[in-house]
């Protein structure tokens, strides 16, 4: 059973090779999500005018995995609290989002956010949205930590090991 999910945590590159190692994930792809342009580039992205947020598109096996726990994966890797930022990566396109396809989700989804917000003083500031829009990134950003292993990530390098292990 094929579930998807795209996922938007800072800047894609970290984020796909992350979901890339969680057990029950069989595909991921980078691109551009929830924006108000057509055939974005990263490019135009970067400029912060399209409204589009940096987003993994993550296909997961539904009988390996479920939502709750590649949400609970998703929380490890970002800073919930912070808008338009994670690390050094400012801008609208590395804002933190959760983007579904199926309408049945958006209440797990909130509830899940709820649960997470108990552990910040902080308010959470991940979008909880339909997917409106979704377009794949140019191919130099598919995989782009695995062609460039020395390439810029927000994400710790352990983190890759201790998901990998689970």
């Amino acid at each position: 059973m094929k579930k998807e999910i795209y996922l938007a945590g800072g800047c894609f590159w970290g984020v796909e090779k992350y979901f890339s190692l969680v057990p029950g994930v069989l595909e991921v792809e980078v691109g551009y999500a929830n924006g108000h342009t057509k055939n974005p580039t990263y490019e135009e992205v970067c400029v912060g005018n399209t409204g589009f947020a940096e987003a993994v598109y993550v296909v997961y096996d539904g009988e390996q995995t479920d939502l709750g726990a590649l949400l609970e994966n998703f929380y490890r890797i970002i800073d919930p609290t912070t808008l338009n930022r994670q690390a050094g990566d400012v801008g609208s396109q590395y804002r933190t989002g959760i983007y579904f396809t199926d309408p049945a989700e958006k209440a797990a989804i909130a509830a899940s956010l709820a649960e997470l917000q108990k552990q910040y003083d902080a308010p959470i500031v991940v979008e909880n949205l339909p997917l409106s829009n979704y377009y794949k990134a140019e191919e130099y950003h598919q995989k782009y930590l695995e062609k460039n292993p020395e390439g810029y990530c927000h994400i710790p390098r352990s983190m890759y090991d201790e998901v990998a292990k689970a």
